[in-house]
């Protein structure tokens, strides 16, 4: 079964600093874009990062540009979002995405999600 599972969540401070994982099983994760989308408490999900299956392109929200970056290890079958400079407002239930040969801030153009990690930011 294609699966992906994210990690790396929890509870930091404002100004601090996390870097979730996205890990695919039962599918070769280098063959699809990774998005990373979130949804905080009654809230519509938004995007907020992807990068292209060679992980030559990269884009962003414009609410985590210059803070967030996302990249790829596809000999690792892994994804990853490193956050930093961390707001409140950030907090979410953050999940990544698989898509087939795009990087799209749409959540309809992903085929596979993982079940999300929750981010806390909090003093």
């Amino acid at each position: 079964q294609e699966q992906l599972a994210e990690s790396g969540g929890g509870l930091v401070q404002p100004g601090g600093s996390l870097r979730l994982s996205c890990s695919a099983s039962g599918f070769t994760l280098d063959a699809y874009a990774i998005g990373w989308f979130r949804q905080a408490p009654g809230k519509e999900r938004e995007f907020v990062a992807s990068v292209s299956w060679s992980g030559g392109s990269t884009y962003y929200a414009d609410s985590v540009k210059g803070r967030f970056a996302v990249s790829r290890d596809n000999a690792k079958n892994t994804g990853y979002l490193q956050m930093n400079s961390l707001k409140p407002e950030d907090t979410a239930v953050y999940y990544c995405a698989a898509s087939r040969g795009s990087f799209s801030d749409f959540a309809a153009e992903y085929e596979y999600w993982g079940q999300g990690t929750q981010v806390t930011v909090s003093s």
